[in-house]
């Protein structure tokens, strides 16, 4: 599990590319290694991977054909950097909100704007159907960053940002059209599809139980 409170970023120093698989290398920073050991979760956009090999800072993780597709970790290039955030263990102070890791997809980055310590992003979900999980004041993972949705309008949505985000992530360095991985609320989720399947089966059951329509 992870908070959403990125910790570091990092560069990708290698990448080996394989059929459907690819395996990076990061250059970690120091305060994130202590105690860092091979099977280790740590999430790089966002994105859950697993420590596969440690080489001093340089520490390799693999991406197989699923996380590939899903984020945007299989665009990267090398000297791209990736915001890095630990596993969280129990005891650790919650400042964004329980995030799994498993992103659900990408969105494009549409409008920008930027005023005074602040700035504004909008984002276009690639399918309208999850905008079910979007909802305004609610949380969203964004590229590993715990964010609150502001507003939300058809397919589109937007957050906004404080100089502290712009400086200790790479949300301050996108550009229109880039893609962003995108993980929605878990407890969002659980509850809007409890809500679905329940009106599903009451509907169902309504439909058994209507008496026949008497004919003329």
């Amino acid at each position: 599990m992870f908070t959403g409170i990125v910790q570091g970023t990092a560069p990708l120093v290698a990448i080996d590319e394989k059929p459907n698989f690819r395996t990076h290398v990061v250059e970690m920073p120091d305060e994130l290694l202590p105690g860092l050991e091979l099977g280790a979760s740590v999430a790089h956009n966002g994105c859950c991977l697993t420590v596969t090999e440690i080489a001093g800072n340089r520490v390799s993780f693999d991406l197989i054909k699923e996380t590939l597709r899903l984020t945007n970790l299989g665009d990267l290039k090398l000297g791209d950097v990736v915001n890095l955030e630990r596993a969280a263990k129990f005891n650790d102070e919650i400042g964004g909100h329980l995030m799994s890791g498993h992103i659900i997809c990408t969105a494009e980055v549409t409008k920008i704007y930027t005023s005074e310590n602040n700035r504004q992003i909008w984002l276009r979900m690639p399918n309208i159907d999850l905008m079910k999980y979007v909802l305004h004041k609610g949380f969203i993972g964004i590229d590993g960053i715990s964010l609150t949705i502001g507003e939300v309008v058809n397919n589109r949505f937007c957050v906004h940002l404080i100089p502290e985000t712009l400086e200790r992530t790479t949300l301050g360095k996108k550009r229109l059209g880039d893609k962003v991985n995108i993980e929605i609320d878990p407890q969002t989720q659980a509850v809007v599809d409890t809500v679905e399947r329940v009106l599903a089966n009451r509907e169902a059951a309504l439909a058994v139980t209507k008496p026949p329509v008497a004919k003329a």
